[in-house]
């Protein structure tokens, strides 16, 4: 990689937020260094590049910093025309992209709740509902079912996969059945076919040891509030 065009992703190799940068950059093609992050002991890079959140990920890139997993992305796909697009040419269809994006973390965000709730069976129905409501729209936006076949990954296909493509591991953890296809299948039957690329699977965490994390996580959890 010529040092005029360096590109070093710092991250934690289980944040949903880092793995979105990384499908990007794979999606895209652009060849990158990756940093671990010990978010424990953070460096002083990270510090750094991130000094109001002090979170992953960061992107730099020759040595500017790009923070906040959404906007890095649209960074990527505005600044490397080249590769495939993330978003749409199309301002409305741009436009539309963006919202259910803000929605899919939102999503997100209820559902990673739920590790954490002293009451789980109502954050459960709350990510259920908010669940429900993606649904509706993804329908709406891909009538004729799971867009994966008809064109390149793009935006929303990255958040879906970095958002439910661990759900198995979340379930055999946590006990609860995150997506069902009875419920949603048009999810469902999207992020299976995401899950069948070879530039999706390399970028998964391994089934194990996704679930010795979670495992640890909960124990930690369940000692603290012991």
């Amino acid at each position: 990689m010529g040092e005029e065009n360096k590109v070093t992703v710092h991250g934690m190799w289980l944040s949903p937020y880092v793995k979105r940068v990384e499908l990007a950059l794979k999606v895209k093609g652009i060849p990158f260094e990756y940093v671990e992050e010990d978010l424990s002991n953070k460096s002083p890079l990270l510090l750094k590049y991130n000094p109001v959140h002090k979170k992953v990920p960061v992107l730099v890139h020759n040595e500017k910093p790009v923070n906040e997993s959404l906007v890095i992305l649209e960074y990527i796909d505005e600044t490397w025309k080249n590769g495939p697009r993330l978003l749409p040419e199309d301002p409305y269809e741009r436009s539309k992209v963006r919202f259910w994006a803000a929605y899919i973390q939102h999503v997100m965000e209820c559902m990673l709740k739920i590790f954490k709730a002293e009451d789980q069976e109502k954050a459960c129905e709350e990510f259920y509902q908010k669940l429900g409501v993606l649904e509706d729209g993804m329908k709406n936006m891909f009538p004729e079912g799971s867009p994966v076949k008809s064109r390149n990954i793009g935006l929303l296909d990255i958040l879906i996969v970095v958002a439910f493509g661990a759900c198995k591991a979340q379930e055999e953890v946590f006990g609860v059945k995150f997506l069902d296809p009875n419920n949603t299948p048009l999810i469902t039957s999207w992020l299976n076919s995401l899950l069948e690329l070879p530039v999706v699977k390399e970028s998964v965490p391994p089934h194990d040891k996704v679930v010795s994390f979670l495992r640890f996580f909960k124990e930690s959890s369940s000692n603290a509030q012991a």
